[in-house]
């Protein structure tokens, strides 16, 4: 961690194992132990007979896109490097991550789930789905369940959040596929901002709003091309002018393309920030606040197997340009 990074976070913030029971009574502690203990049981029984019978279901994930990147797709990668058959259940619209260096797909079999983000709103897996959507998820798991092969329901909320994630770190259970094999399609001197849309409040998490074309404006002179992209139901919408270049889209073919082409992503502290340890892309945080970031501390030590390129840090649209002018 950078000697700056350490004012940035939150101390004893980080969503371990113990954190789960620090507000609980002796009682809360002791069912919590219990919850705690059945869920390393379940991971270890999966995990052990996936790696033995080379086979495994996995799913649903129906959560926030940094979940994805973080929690999910490294360790789908990690058992598709020891050679395992996934069947996956989880978002259509991530399909484009679930490739190996040469792009082949690293699932066996993948149990769709259509867009529905313009519907529900997200959390991290625990996303109440509409009903079409929740029915196409009971079929996979009552498929899962009648097969006899290792089966991880990671909607299973107490398992998913405070063991599974947590279990995967140490020993290192995860890997990622270097994208920029995949997905650089030209080589320019370019930008990538994601416009995250949350409103005109400010959360702990994600700082204050930006005006994101201004921002497309100021680092626009120290690039060939900016691209404005991202998920349409979760960005602000813009025009294109210049050599910035909107280009939302729900496949992420096209999102991963714009950071593959490249060479920094500027996003809020959002999923966005880990596509960058996918696609080889150095990321600069910008966060309309003054620091502590919440759930920083969480981001830093998840990242840590992914990617040893460090987080850069903007708090003002001074800093934004200061970065940018310095690196270019």
């Amino acid at each position: 961690m950078q000697n700056n990074e350490l004012t940035y976070i939150i101390p004893n913030d980080a969503t371990t194992v113990m954190y789960g029971q620090r507000t609980l009574n002796l009682f809360g502690k002791l069912h919590y132990a219990k919850i705690v203990l059945k869920a390393y049981k379940d991971i270890n029984t999966f995990y052990k007979k996936a790696l033995k019978d080379k086979e495994c279901y996995y799913g649903p994930f129906k959560g926030e896109f940094g979940h994805f990147l973080l929690h999910n797709l490294p360790f789908l990668s990690h058992l598709h490097q020891r050679g395992v058959k996934i069947h996956y259940c989880g978002m259509a619209l991530h399909k484009s991550f679930l490739v190996d260096n040469n792009g082949k797909s690293i699932l066996e079999t993948y149990h769709e789930l259509r867009d529905f983000f313009a519907e529900v709103p997200s959390s991290s897996n625990e996303t109440i789905p509409p009903a079409d959507v929740q029915n196409e998820i009971d079929v996979f798991i009552n498929k899962a369940k009648q097969s006899g092969k290792a089966f991880l329901d990671i909607s299973d909320k107490n398992m998913y959040w405070f063991v599974f994630r947590n279990w995967q770190l140490k020993p290192e259970r995860q890997h990622a596929y270097n994208l920029k094999n995949v997905y650089k399609t030209k080589i320019e001197n370019a930008c990538v901002i994601f416009p995250r849309k949350k409103g005109n409040l400010f959360t702990h998490n994600n700082g204050g709003p930006w005006d994101y074309l201004n921002i497309a404006r100021i680092v626009s002179p120290y690039f060939d091309k900016v691209y404005i992209t991202g998920h349409p139901s979760m960005s602000a919408e813009l025009n294109s002018e210049g050599n910035i270049e909107v280009c939302l889209s729900t496949d992420n073919k096209k999102v991963i393309e714009c950071c593959a082409n490249s060479n920094l992503i500027i996003t809020q502290h959002s999923g966005a920030v880990h596509i960058g340890a996918y696609t080889q892309t150095k990321v600069l945080l910008i966060f309309n606040g003054k620091p502590p970031i919440k759930g920083l501390i969480d981001t830093l030590r998840f990242r840590k197997n992914l990617t040893n390129e460090k987080i850069n840090y903007a708090f003002n649209e001074n800093e934004i340009l200061s970065f940018v002018s310095n690196k270019n």
